[in-house]
């Protein structure tokens, strides 16, 4: 009995062994099966949102918009945000530059087909259990997916979130795909980021022109992007051990590696790059009220501009040397702006002193005055802008031309005051204080006469009709009642913008039809398509007669020659060109303004802070720049004439 007893006490023993251990295993079965869920989970929450490939693509595809001249080939200026991003494709990036980042950044990255490396990973949370701080280094599918989606913050979370991540980028796209992101994506200092910017950035060249030292010098950056541009000895042996490293895992030959660490490198000076800084700044402007300042800073459009960089170069040295030739006049401030009548299109634009940086307080200001000005401000398309003087003349005498006078019409220019306007009685003067008599419109209008000027808009023109056809011809700036100007707006009463007299005179040129200033000429989004271009339709806004009978007067030199002279700055012996100059009556602005059947061009001059000029009219201050301009444009440029009227 008591083996009986005993038998079963063992037996019974086992079963409560067998009990236990099966519910042992259950329990685990039950806690790995969770621990599977969990991880499943967690792997499905952290790739919830792993973008598409073209995903990739169109994040790393931020691209800044780039300002050209009219060739493409001269580049005025880039629109990036706060990162400076410029695509290349793998087969654009030197096959040695690839294999120095996977050498220096990722040894195992052709082998490693899950994408993190276990044993740097286990070292990292050892260390994170120990200081709470999270270290060590990452693979490239870690560091692409931690500069495209995560922050640099070292938690737990964005670990494990970039792990996971890492795997499954791994997983889905291949090595050369995941490659090409990376090098398109990590920073490079500066604000830069991926090779195609910091090649640009660093060397001014393509990323497919760089040498082996320059290549292995930006895939040094990676490591540290703030720390290496500031620490350039630093940044050199960082490089030496890239090619070294190269060199031992059989992407370089040891001697390529050491002739590349003997060649010198240095990085360009940077500063401030904007060409042509009015016109582009103007263009820029109008970029920016089109498509946002947002979108331009990322979706990569080209655009090409009308500007004609090597005019534009002459333009900028004639005001240089112009406005130091006016300090005499305490004139310290100028502004050019020539376009091709036949499209509208803008050629050349320049302010201030021809230096978008100048000093504010030029050399010989004019004693007691206050000389500082803006050498920034685009005086030339500014509102409400600045009073033309006389050059405004020719909108009034076209408005009567259009009415049926002609320039053989007879008006008196004796003294004369034509009534009350603003409570004071009106008698305007001639600018030499004597008067002609009787005269023609054309050689009232070839010598800027007043006088006559105020009878023509009085009693032909109309002010009314003037006002209207000069806002037809472009004038933007004359809002304000026909009563605000009176009958001064013949003689300059009402302001206006170069840009806009240009353009206006242009119409002359064109024997009529206008079209409209344009500085853009095409616009390309970043797969080259072409999103705007250029084409408007000419408008007839004035009768080809008219347009003749202005440029006939305007090029006549013999009937200005009794006011100007026969060899002034309005004569070009060798070229017909039709110019009109003007001067505000306090001698605070100075103009001239002149064109053939292919260039129109004007030129203001003064004081941005409307300091008066010392007593000299626009063909002394405006006259010499003008002329130095058109001389040297004309050179190479055949003989056009203007069709009689």
């Amino acid at each position: 009995m008591s083996k009986f007893k005993s038998f079963f006490a063992k037996n019974g023993s086992k079963r409560k062994i067998g009990v236990f251990l099966g519910r042992f295993f259950a329990v685990i079965a039950v806690l790995a099966l969770a621990g599977a869920v969990f991880a499943g989970m967690v792997f499905i929450y952290y790739t919830r949102d792993l973008p598409r490939p073209e995903k990739f693509s169109e994040k790393n595809n931020i691209q800044s918009t780039k300002i050209y001249d009219r060739t493409g080939a001269i580049l005025l200026y880039e629109i990036y945000g706060e990162e400076k991003r410029n695509w290349a494709n793998l087969a654009s990036i030197p096959d040695s530059m690839e294999k120095m980042a996977v050498s220096a950044e990722d040894k195992n990255f052709y082998k490693n087909n899950i994408g993190i490396d276990i044993e740097g990973i286990t070292r990292s949370f050892l260390t994170y259990f120990k200081t709470g701080r999270i270290t060590g280094g990452s693979t490239i599918p870690q560091q692409l997916i931690r500069s495209t989606f995560l922050t640099n913050e070292k938690t737990a979370e964005r670990k494990i979130r970039e792990i996971v991540m890492a795997i499954e980028l791994t997983r889905r796209y291949e090595k050369d795909d995941v490659l090409e992101w990376y090098l398109n994506q990590v920073p490079f200092g500066q604000n830069t980021y991926g090779v195609g910017a910091a090649s640009a950035n660093y060397f001014n060249k393509p990323v497919n022109e760089l040498s082996l030292a320059q290549q292995a010098t930006l895939i040094s950056l990676i490591q540290s992007p703030s720390y290496y541009p500031a620490h350039f000895d630093d940044l050199m042996a960082r490089k030496n051990y890239v090619l070294n490293r190269a060199a031992e895992d059989g992407y370089l030959s040891q001697q390529e590696a050491e002739d590349a660490k003997k060649e010198t490198v240095s990085f360009i000076e940077k500063k401030i790059e904007i060409k042509a800084p009015y016109f582009t700044l103007w263009i820029k402007q109008q970029l920016e009220e089109e498509y946002g300042r947002q979108y331009l800073e990322e979706n990569g459009l080209t655009v090409i501009t009308s500007l004609n960089w090597n005019m534009q170069q002459t333009a900028e040295q004639v005001v240089r040397d112009g406005v130091k030739n006016n300090y005499r006049y305490y004139a310290h401030n100028a502004a050019l702006v020539a376009l091709n009548p036949k499209n509208g299109e803008v050629l050349a634009m320049t302010v201030g002193t021809g230096d978008y940086y100048d000093n504010p307080y030029p050399e010989n200001c004019s004693p007691g005055v206050d000389c500082l000005f803006d050498p920034q401000y685009n005086v030339a398309v500014m509102h409400p802008g600045r009073q033309p003087g006389s050059s405004f003349k020719p909108f009034v005498y076209a408005t009567a031309f259009e009415k049926g006078y002609s320039d053989t019409s007879i008006v008196n220019d004796t003294p004369t005051c034509f009534g009350k306007w603003g409570g004071i009685e009106y008698c305007p003067q001639n600018y030499t204080g004597t008067f002609q008599g009787p005269v023609t419109l054309r050689r009232a209008l070839a010598g800027s006469l007043n006088v006559p000027a105020v009878q023509v808009l009085n009693s032909m023109a109309g002010l009314n009709d003037s006002i209207a056809k000069a806002k037809e011809m472009g004038i933007s700036t004359l809002n304000n009642p026909a009563s605000f100007y009176g009958l001064a707006l013949v003689l300059g009463g009402g302001e206006v913008t170069l840009l806009d007299m240009v353009s206006a005179y242009g119409i002359f040129a064109n024997e009529g039809y206008r079209l409209p200033a344009a500085g853009i000429v095409d616009i390309k989004d970043s797969n080259g398509f072409s999103i705007y271009k250029n084409n408007k339709t000419p408008q007839k806004v004035l009768s080809q007669r008219s347009a003749n009978l202005i440029n006939d007067i305007l090029s006549d030199n013999n009937a200005r020659a009794y006011i100007f002279g026969a060899n002034s700055p309005l004569y070009f012996p060798n070229h017909q060109v039709a110019v009109k100059t003007g001067t505000t009556s306090n001698y605070k602005d100075g103009w001239i303004i002149g064109y053939t059947p292919s260039i129109a061009a004007g030129v203001w001059a003064g004081n941005s802070n409307n300091a008066i000029i010392k007593g000299e009219p626009g063909s002394v201050v405006a006259g010499p720049i003008f002329h130095t301009f058109m001389e040297k444009i004309l050179a190479n440029q055949p003989l056009e004439y203007f069709s009689k009227p």
